[in-house]
């Protein structure tokens, strides 16, 4: 799972660069990146948060409790969510201006912007359906334990992504501002855009075959259980309708500094390219944990198995954060020059791309509550408790609403956004904090805390001295004379590379015992 995800991430991480150097990091960029994320909040406010928080409970104990195995129930839900999508997509294309209005204001000032918004929303909404493919045959695939296809078939868009950015740089004249961006252009990214995210779905059907999955449409849905599940999601729905509002705010924030500093790189595009990049741990890490886990986690409940349920939870956090914490202070210290490396090419020169580097030293440290909070809501997940995770979704959207508005209103356009960083990390702290106390509770007044307080306090000691020290080293490296476009490659390597060393060091004589858990440093 781990090695699926890193490859899928990596070639993710080439597919974000290609685009920051095809389209920069201006109110072009940003016009196509809201209109790529419009698809996936659609698809998650129809059936995403049930499906990976609900059903996968509900999948495990079909298997375990129905004397065909689950495998009607697995019918009946397939097409239950196959038809919701099917339905909610073509209502999505439909009202795309009004979705995208959402997102975007659409004033005099930028209205052309708006406009070629709302006509990449047209081609990119049929997203949502195959979105939902991939999802739910997914599930079907991990009730089974069969996690690798699903970490995997994510590589298949990222080459089609990639390939269509190469091919955008090399064949067709990039446009500099959004009215002169051509038809054949728009067409080229919308319709490869769509084409990967479908391909990344139909290629799970040989694997849910080969597992013993047979799909026949099924529309008994009453007095079968899907009640429950459908109950059950109502919470989910409510928690991601607030994670989306708080997105929607945020992003009409950074579409307004685009719109005031069209060509600085301040707004959206810089603030979602950035955003790739930090959860690049996260996605790496602890969602091939909670992937694992959960099926398992909802098993150790619903036979009363608490102090499993425990022990599962305080391990993922403890084995994560061995990763999670010294990746957070890499970005703090050496965030400038990973953006520099990464989007610093094409439509991007040094000027635009600083911003870039200083949202990721803003998101940094919230790299490590983000990753807490996540983890410990599957604990809520496998209790089947979805109002407890959406009460959380409210603490964290409105402290990060509040404050993102705070920044926009009194920073200067400049550096708007960067607080918007800085807030949304500092949300999350606030979130995992207020999430671990309720879940303490729910476990019997007991967390693991000492335990997770201990190891938390000797990772962040740790890694804050390595990430001194690789500043320090970054530093020195930017005077020294190398090839233009080598100082953030000479920065990096020597940076990144002395905090790798002093960590580990630091961790074997700390005697962190997090460290043996990975292949490689027993």
């Amino acid at each position: 799972m781990a090695a699926g995800t890193m490859v899928s991430r990596a070639t993710g991480l080439i597919r974000t660069t290609l685009q920051a150097s095809a389209l920069g990091t201006g109110l072009l960029a940003s016009s196509y990146g809201i209109a790529n994320t419009v698809p996936m909040s659609i698809y998650t406010l129809l059936v995403g948060g049930a499906l990976n928080a609900v059903l996968v409970p509900q999948l495990v104990r079909a298997r375990a409790e129905h004397a065909d195995g689950g495998r009607a129930f697995e019918q009946r839900l397939v097409t239950l969510v196959l038809t919701v999508l099917a339905v909610g997509t073509a209502l999505a294309v439909w009202a795309a201006p009004g979705i995208v209005a959402v997102f975007v204001p659409d004033t005099p000032k930028s209205h052309a912007a708006f406009e070629l918004t709302v006509v990449f929303a047209r081609f990119l909404l049929p997203q949502v359906f195959f979105y939902g493919l991939f999802f739910i045959l997914g599930q079907v695939l991990n009730a089974r334990s069969k996690f690798g296809a699903m970490m995997w078939t994510p590589v298949l868009n990222n080459i089609v992504l990639i390939a269509m950015f190469g091919l955008y740089m090399g064949l067709l004249a990039g446009p500099d501002r959004v009215q002169d961006i051509t038809p054949a252009q728009i067409n080229l990214l919308g319709i490869a855009t769509t084409g990967g995210i479908a391909l990344q779905g139909l290629a799970l059907i040989p694997f849910v075959r080969a597992a013993g999955f047979r799909f026949r449409p099924r529309f008994d849905w009453r007095g079968h259980g899907l009640r429950k599940s459908i109950v059950a999601a109502r919470w989910t729905l409510l928690f991601v309708l607030v994670n989306v509002v708080a997105m929607a705010v945020v992003s009409r924030f950074a579409s307004a500094a685009d719109q005031q500093l069209p060509d600085a790189g301040v707004g959206y595009a810089a603030y979602s390219y950035v955003q790739n990049i930090w959860n690049l741990p996260q996605s790496i890490v602890t969602v091939s944990l909670v992937t694992a886990l959960l099926p398992r986690m909802s098993r150790a409940v619903t036979e009363g198995r608490l102090d499993d349920l425990r022990d599962d939870l305080s391990r993922a956090l403890r084995v994560s954060g061995f990763l999670i914490v010294p990746a957070a202070f890499f970005f703090v210290a050496l965030g400038p020059q990973t953006a520099q490396l990464l989007f610093g090419h094409g439509a991007v020169d040094a000027t635009t791309v600083a911003p870039a580097g200083h949202m990721l030293q803003a998101l940094g440290l919230g790299l490590i509550p983000f990753s807490g909070q996540y983890l410990l809501l599957r604990g809520f997940y496998a209790f089947e408790d979805t109002r407890t995770p959406f009460w959380m979704a409210v603490v964290v959207s409105a402290v990060n609403i509040a404050l993102a508005a705070v920044c926009h209103l009194f920073l200067p356009t400049r550096w708007a956004v960067t607080g918007m960083a800085a807030a949304y990390a500092l949300a999350y702290g606030v979130g995992m904090l207020a999430t671990a106390l309720l879940l303490r509770r729910r476990l019997a007044g007991r967390l693991d805390g000492r335990r997770l307080c201990r190891a938390y306090g000797k990772l962040t000691v740790t890694a804050a001295v390595a990430g001194a020290l690789g500043w320090l080293v970054a530093r020195a490296c930017s005077g020294v004379a190398v090839p233009a476009g080598w100082t953030p490659v000479t920065a990096l390597a020597a940076g990144g590379g002395t905090m790798a060393l002093v960590y580990l060091g630091l961790a074997r004589l700390l005697n962190i015992a997090e460290a043996r858990s990975l292949p490689g440093l027993r």
